[in-house]
């Protein structure tokens, strides 16, 4: 989810230290990342041995690059070539798959892997925060954890050293929140809210937390209109409100009290699987809350 809105930039508020989570993990090699304008959470990677940035976006399964931009590199499709792997679907379109041949980040080498080719309305080196996206598929594959406030994602190294982060999070009262992967690949938690039970979708490729208009009718609970609009991956634009909520519990770890945005949200975005999601946990309240995502044990932690 690409939510083209900021209600509270990151980048407005500091880069603020927190000793709280240990700075190294043993096992792990660590990647320092940087906010964008707009919360985009951008890892400075080499790809064919080419600087590049890319949005560090767990609500994508796959990595992303834009298709003019991926020609600098060297990657096109080409049904005759090497690099040429097939097509993937996402969010009902049929993308072209190819493949790079070496990404690294820092002291990380990632090998090679398949990448997907997307046309971006806004192409050109240059003139864009991200060359593309940095999705699940190498995350997951390589044990991240993503510490959202000391910029910081952690790629696992040595297995033999892996180090036991839930016991380190509670002794820093952190609350654990399990993570699930549903069928679609998206990452969910649970989530209550005006004692309705959900779930959200972590997506730190969304820049603010928002949730459909539909449910908070349900619910009762009412919007004011802000003049701004959410822009998605499909190119619909939609308007935005904004609602207070005072209740708002991820797990047992209760949200403070704040402004979230409320909008007409895609179909896709909604049903993951078999699961109907509640709203997307975006970047604003993933910093605020001190989030840690911990993909080798598939937990949330705040804070």
């Amino acid at each position: 989810m690409l939510l083209a809105l900021a209600i509270a930039p990151i980048s407005n508020l500091g880069a603020t230290k927190d000793r709280s989570i240990t700075p190294q993990l043993a096992g792990y090699k660590a990647v320092r990342v940087h906010y964008g304008p707009m919360n985009q959470m951008i890892m400075a990677v080499q790809i064919n041995g080419q600087p590049a940035s890319l949005l560090v976006d767990t609500g994508s399964n796959e990595t992303i690059l834009d298709t003019d931009t991926a020609a600098t590199f060297g990657i096109a499709p080409s049904p005759r070539g090497l690099r040429y792997i097939g097509f993937t679907e996402i969010n009902g379109q049929l993308l072209p798959v190819a493949f790079l041949q070496s990404l690294t980040a820092g002291s990380m080498n990632f090998g090679s892997n398949a990448v997907v080719l997307r046309d971006s309305p806004r192409s050109g080196r240059g003139k864009r925060q991200v060359d593309g996206i940095f999705g699940l598929q190498v995350l997951l594959g390589h044990k991240a954890v993503i510490n959202c406030r000391t910029q910081l994602v952690f790629f696992e190294a040595d297995k033999s050293r892996r180090k036991n982060l839930s016991a380190v999070a509670s002794s820093q009262k952190f609350t654990r929140v399990p993570m699930h992967r549903e069928g679609s690949g998206a990452l969910t938690v649970p989530c209550m809210i005006h004692g309705a039970p959900g779930r959200l979708l972590v997506d730190t490729g969304a820049f603010v937390t928002t949730f459909p208009d539909t449910l908070f009718k349900s619910l009762g609970i009412s919007s004011e209109p802000t003049g701004m609009s959410a822009r998605f991956p499909t190119g619909t634009t939609q308007r935005v409100s904004v609602a207070q909520i005072n209740d708002l519990k991820i797990g047992d770890f209760k949200v403070p009290s704040s402004k979230f945005a409320v909008a007409a949200l895609p179909r896709f975005a909604l049903r993951q699987g078999d699961t109907k999601i509640s709203g997307i946990l975006g970047m604003d309240t993933l910093y605020i809350c001190r989030a840690i995502i911990d993909l080798a044990g598939m937990n949330l932690f705040l804070k």
